[in-house]
Formats: C-alpha cells, sequence, structure tokens
C-alpha cells in the first residue's frame, strides 16, 4: 500500500512537466524547433562583392542566409516611365541555384514577386530615374510561397540605368553636335574661299563637340528600361528558408 501510494505522488510531481512538453511540441511553429537539426554549412557560388554566400541546410530545410545574392530575370519588359508604387514586377529564377556542394536550392523557373514602392523620375542636370523595389515572396514550381525580405543588390538598392549608358548619352549628344558644328565650319569656310575647310573644321567640330557635352550634361537623365529576360541580381535582407527539394524533383 505504501508503495502504490509513493508510486501515485510521484506521478503527480511529474505529469505537469509532461503535460507542458507535451502542449510546446504539438504547436506547429514549435514542432519544427523541437525536429530541426542543422546538418552542415554550404555555400553559394560567390557573387562579386557579395557579403555572404552561405547555405545552412538542416533536416528539414535549405536556409539562404542575410546577404546573401541572386541572380534574377525580368518576366517582361519594364519602363520606368509606364510604372507607378504598388504595381507589381515578377521575375524569373532564369536557373537551378545550387550550393557549390551540390545541393538544389531553388529551380528554375521559380517565379519572385516584387513590389514598386517609388520611382524617381529622371531629373535635371542628368539625374537618371531610379526604381525602389520591394521584393516580397518568392513562388516554387509546385506553386507553394515563401515570404522573402530582398532588395536590388546596388550601391544605392535602387535599378537605374548604368554607368555606361550614360556616357552613351553624352557621347552620342557630344558627337551628333560635334558632327553638325563640323558641317557648319565647312560650310561657312566655303564662303569666302573653299581653301579654308581646314580652318572651318577647327572651329567648327570643337565649338560643336563642347556644346554637344554641355547640352547632355544639363538635359534631364535617362529613364529605366529593362528588356524581358535582362538579368539583375538582389542581396537578401533576413535569411530566407525554403523547403528541401530533391534533385529529381
Amino acid at each position: 500500500m505504501k508503495k502504490l501510494i509513493i508510486i501515485i505522488n510521484l506521478l503527480s510531481l511529474l505529469s505537469p512537466a509532461y503535460a507542458q512538453t507535451q502542449e510546446y511540441c504539438t504547436k506547429p511553429q514549435e514542432q519544427v524547433l523541437c525536429q530541426e537539426q542543422i546538418l552542415r554549412e554550404e555555400h553559394l557560388f560567390a557573387e562579386k562583392n557579395a557579403p555572404c554566400n552561405k547555405v545552412i541546410i538542416t533536416n528539414l530545410r535549405n536556409i539562404l542566409c542575410k546577404g546573401d545574392v541572386l541572380a534574377l530575370a525580368f518576366e517582361c519588359k519594364f519602363w520606368s516611365d509606364k510604372s507607378k508604387a504598388g504595381d507589381r514586377v515578377n521575375f524569373l529564377v532564369p536557373e537551378n541555384i545550387y550550393t557549390q556542394e551540390g545541393t538544389l536550392i531553388i529551380p528554375a523557373c521559380s517565379k519572385v514577386v516584387a513590389t514598386v514602392i517609388k520611382i524617381e523620375k529622371q531629373r535635371f542636370p542628368n539625374k537618371n530615374a531610379r526604381v525602389h523595389l520591394k521584393f516580397d515572396c518568392l513562388i516554387l514550381p509546385d506553386g507553394s510561397t515563401i515570404a522573402m525580405y530582398a532588395k536590388p543588390f546596388t550601391k544605392d538598392g535602387t535599378l537605374k540605368e548604368g554607368p555606361w549608358m550614360t556616357a552613351g548619352k553624352l557621347t552620342a549628344s557630344t558627337l551628333g553636335l560635334g558632327i553638325a558644328g563640323a558641317g557648319a565650319g565647312v560650310g561657312f569656310s566655303f564662303i569666302p574661299n573653299p581653301a579654308k575647310i581646314g580652318t572651318g573644321l577647327a572651329i567648327g567640330i570643337p565649338i560643336g563637340c563642347t556644346v554637344g557635352l554641355i547640352t547632355g550634361l544639363v538635359t534631364p537623365g535617362l529613364k529605366y528600361h529593362a528588356k524581358q529576360g535582362e538579368i539583375i541580381k538582389i542581396i537578401l535582407c533576413d535569411n530566407l528558408a525554403v523547403k528541401k527539394i530533391t534533385n529529381c524533383e
């Protein structure tokens, strides 16, 4: 009888703790925590200047780390002058994303959905348009959606025409007016003496080029245009956990 009483007392002491453990592990978000185990750390193929290239592999998920950089392609053409804040922009993952160790992290043809949060129009003098995007979610080929937080991987976190396009605009303006100046110089040199063509060119070309350069600098900058399939880079601002995908899938 005494043994039975002792056993009952012990069970009464242990039952609250047992009940709490059961309650903790039956909550979905906590059940994952008590079952998930980190298996290893792997690495993305490093992008130039990327602050991170780590992927945490667990038994349940593959976790891309904050600071990882991914390449995306515009699903459709994009024009900054035809878009506004609140518009959705779709991107495609152009090819399978593997780690260096060979684990498939994100399959090709997955989609990433972004929202335009602000567009800065081109301004004087020669300031290019800037597009501010917030990347909201990753949609896998099976339709499952994963929330994400990312932005363009650029110096100021926006999309804009690069320095080569800006230089091209200035060059076109300079050469265009330079040619016009050369033509004017030749034309004027013919009036008094056709032999003075060289003098007309010497005067007209520098003047035309100078005016062209000044014109290019003081006109509005370029709008942002992207072709379908054009590649951009984004940087993760927080970890991105993706369900495990086998190479067969």
